[in-house]
């Protein structure tokens, strides 16, 4: 089983990210880190793994590099649009996506990662990516302002009960709404409404916008969001 340390400050995109992963049967999303101390604590931490992390966190990269060569790790950068792949690749990153990538080319490039490969994604790719997301944009504006908060709690990985306490609503009207959100949306489950909205940035971003103020969940003691009790997606 190949651990995952994943770290992105944008909280949407962190959930979804983890959805996507954690669906590889040989993958185990060990942690999910919203800032650079917290990266650098689970690298020390979760020795010999694959560090996937945001560049815009910022990290003083020969510094953060050091520690994950130190560990035994190997690091794949999610890098901003435009940004240049050969100033990670130069610093010993392995792996370079962009983030507008698909979760297919995520999975990917981390797969070759780990098979000791390079794998560095084409802007031009990138950019194809987003003149498809067309779609995104269409059913950002087919969801009701309730709804996109539901699908970004969904994204987080939260449970009906908690979506429901969170929106100050009951479980059943979380289920109706979930009803419509799978018809305009056309998935079937938790899972795939995870998946469908951080493979469409457009509707991902609307996502995370709609839940600016909401209570926080409580967070964890140690300062690291362990992946497992958030990848429940199946249940309700």
């Amino acid at each position: 089983m190949n651990k995952i340390i994943l770290g992105d400050n944008q909280a949407i995109f962190r959930a979804g990210i983890a959805k996507v992963l954690a669906s590889e049967e040989d993958f185990r999303v060990a942690a999910q880190c919203s800032d650079m101390a917290r990266m650098v604590l689970a690298v020390d931490t979760y020795r010999s793994s694959i560090v996937v992390f945001a560049s815009a966190l910022r990290p003083d990269m020969a510094d953060f590099m050091n520690r994950i060569k130190t560990a035994g790790s190997r690091a794949v950068v999610i890098a901003e649009n435009g940004e240049s792949a050969t100033s990670y690749t130069a610093q010993g990153v392995r792996g370079v996506v962009y983030r507008n990538t698909t979760g297919a080319a995520l999975v990917d490039c981390v797969h070759k990662v780990i098979h000791g490969l390079t794998c560095v994604q084409r802007p031009a790719d990138a950019a194809h990516n987003e003149d498809e997301d067309s779609v995104g944009a269409r059913v950002r504006d087919r969801l009701t302002p309730k709804e996109m908060k539901i699908v970004a709690l969904i994204v987080q990985g939260c449970k009906n009960k908690e979506i429901a306490q969170r929106l100050g609503t009951t479980e059943q009207v979380i289920k109706n709404y979930l009803r419509s959100v799978y018809d305009k949306t056309g998935v079937s489950d938790r899972l795939e409404l995870a998946l469908f909205t951080i493979h469409h940035r457009i509707l991902a971003a609307a996502a995370a916008e709609a839940v600016n103020g909401l209570p926080a969940p409580a967070p964890t003691t140690n300062g690291i969001q362990a992946a497992t009790s958030t990848l429940q997606m199946r249940s309700a």
